[in-house]
């Protein structure tokens, strides 16, 4: 039913992936040592130096071809790398959305143009991107967006409003879905994608913060902004095509359950080494859900890998796989929530933002943004209506 043509074979991650493993986890404890990070939950902190040190080593567009800045390795190279960044719990909010998503889709559909403008800068940790789907009253519906973009001399005008978008308020630029044709009853059709700079005449961001004061999401007002043609990417008319070949990249990673690994790490360190029967079944429980995860998400990173011999070094398409990523997805959602869960069962500790005990602060943190893994990359509601549908059609 699902993952039927996927290889499992991930599973034994190839020499490369396993010594550049080891490679990373040795940066990131040094990096720890010496201070230049803070290790936080619930969402990856936004650090540009920080960021400028992982492209520096060559671990941003990794997969993607060297005359744009990349290194030509493998999508399980990646994946290792994205795995510890989640495990040391690194402020990589910078770069994520350049290198997982922004570069990939301009790899398949953006013009040479493009890919000369901005690819070498995601690499070299200089320029950073927010997407611009979501809008108010839609939640994940992407085919209901009402940004309107009218063609003018030059270019398009669009007028709109995004919402829940991470780091608007410090990347440069961001994808926006938009309407660029009358609405012909047929949603999926007269979309288009559009590269929108943060700093552009008629851009307002403006923050929705959590309830600790703190915020990376936001609303972004785009009030007749202008958009020269050769920021189109892709085709006009084909953002729905395009938009919907990404998602399988957005909510098939390790990010999407990874969040809230390090405090099921701490909470397994608090509760040593004879943890009672029920402990040892909850983690258990929550251990072997992790592996099933891992090896659904490693499925997908080989089936993306678009090969040694591909021309562009663009992911496979994504479109068959929607449905897989949307599993990951919504699944991953609850177990992160799970470990919160139980480690707010199993310790009697009261969460503290600042606390000096690291299992305290990150079960604070965690708390605080446990909301957000139910709406960014897709909420629960529009994710079972996917895999609904798949397994409805194969009945």
């Amino acid at each position: 039913m699902f993952f039927e043509n996927v290889d499992f074979s991930a599973l034994e991650l190839p020499a490369p992936a396993l010594n550049l493993r080891e490679e990373v986890r040795a940066f990131l404890k040094t990096e720890v040592a010496a201070g230049s990070f803070t290790p936080r939950l619930g969402h990856a902190e936004f650090d540009a130096e920080f960021t400028r040190k992982i492209a520096f080593r060559g671990w941003i567009g990794m997969t993607w071809p060297k005359r744009y800045g990349g290194q030509e390795r493998s999508y399980l190279e990646r994946f290792v790398v994205t795995e510890e960044m989640l495990a040391a719990a690194a402020p990589c909010a910078a770069h994520w959305v350049g290198d997982r998503q922004t570069g990939p889709s301009l790899l398949r559909y953006g013009s040479e143009q493009l890919k000369q403008k901005y690819l070498p800068a995601i690499a070299r940790g200089e320029c950073y991107f927010a997407l611009g789907m979501s809008e108010p009253n839609s939640g994940s519906d992407l085919a209901s967006v009402r940004t309107r973009a009218e063609r003018v001399p030059g270019g398009w005008r669009v007028t709109g409003q995004k919402v829940w978008t991470s780091w608007a308020h410090k990347a440069h630029a961001f994808f926006v879905l938009c309407r660029t044709a009358p609405d012909t009853g047929n949603r999926h059709e007269g979309l288009s994608q559009l590269i929108v700079e943060l700093d552009a005449p008629g851009v307002t961001v403006r923050p929705i913060r959590f309830m600790n004061g703190s915020h990376h999401f936001n609303e972004v007002f785009l009030d007749n902004v202008f958009v020269p043609d050769d920021r189109v990417v892709g085709e006009i008319g084909q953002g729905w095509k395009q938009v919907t070949s990404e998602l399988a990249l957005e909510r098939s990673g390790p990010e999407r359950y990874m969040t809230t690994f390090p405090l099921l790490v701490e909470l397994i360190r608090r509760l040593g080494q004879s943890p009672d029967v029920r402990a040892q079944e909850m983690v258990g429980r929550l251990t072997a859900r992790l592996w099933a995860l891992r090896r659904m998400s490693l499925a997908i990173a080989l089936a993306l890998d678009p090969g040694p011999d591909s021309d562009d070094g663009a992911a496979r398409p994504t479109v068959d796989l929607a449905t897989e990523a949307a599993l990951v997805k919504d699944m991953g959602t609850f177990y992160e929530r799970e470990i919160i869960d139980a480690a707010r069962q199993l310790a009697a500790v009261e969460p503290t933002p600042d606390a000096t005990d690291t299992f305290e602060r990150y079960l604070a943190e965690t708390i605080v943004c446990a909301p957000v893994s139910t709406i960014r990359g897709g909420t629960t509601q529009v994710l079972r209506t996917l895999i609904a549908r798949r397994l409805l059609g194969r009945m």
